[in-house]
């Protein structure tokens, strides 16, 4: 309770500011459900992603983010919002992964880019780690996909985040799962300007 207490406060301030600094656009916002678990999906291209996300709903959600960011003078904040550390080093993330698969059992929002990091790189997107559709399966939670492509700037004039349709997981194995959800991604890319 105290943590929601906390990102809604900041919400409250942060997302009118948020708009009007970056204008983006937002697209299928409707399709994020009012209640009930959910995993939001997408590719990651800047730092303030995870925000751009946050702001298309006014339920809490739960961003995995790396594990720096828990650390230092601003650790209490990303704690305080109920943010999900995630240790990018290490070839796997239990404790993690047991935080996300109990958040959504509650009935909560996951964020997960199934990237794990930024991407540099000219590709459309990087490789996909296979902890969103694992989480899908095991918690019997739809997944969202969504795609955000355009600038970062002031004013802008072509950043926008775009949600596609749910996706139910039936997949009985990972790899075709993951594979499902990539080319979703990617089709949500092609058709919003990242060629």
């Amino acid at each position: 309770m105290f943590r929601n207490s906390i990102y809604q406060f900041f919400r409250i301030i942060f997302t009118p500011l948020f708009r009007f600094y970056y204008h983006p656009k937002i697209i299928g916002a409707e399709r994020i459900p009012k209640d009930g678990s959910v995993i939001l999906a997408g590719n990651h291209k800047h730092a303030f992603d995870p925000l751009l996300v946050d702001i298309c709903t006014r339920r809490t959600v739960h961003a995995l983010a790396k594990s720096e960011l828990f650390e230092g003078l601003f650790g209490f904040f990303f704690y305080g919002i109920g943010a999900i550390p995630v240790y990018l080093d290490a070839p796997k993330n239990p404790d993690a992964y047991a935080k996300a698969k109990e958040t959504l059992k509650n009935g909560e929002i996951i964020n997960i880019s199934p990237e794990a990091e930024r991407n540099y790189t000219e590709k459309i997107l990087l490789p996909f780690k296979t902890g969103a559709v694992r989480l899908a399966m095991e918690t019997e939670t739809r997944i969202l996909p969504y795609c955000i492509v355009g600038e970062y700037r002031f004013r802008s004039k072509n950043l926008r985040i775009v949600f596609g349709d749910p996706m139910e997981i039936h997949e009985t194995e990972v790899p075709a799962a993951n594979e499902h959800l990539y080319r979703n991604i990617e089709k949500l890319l092609k058709e919003n300007g990242k060629i």
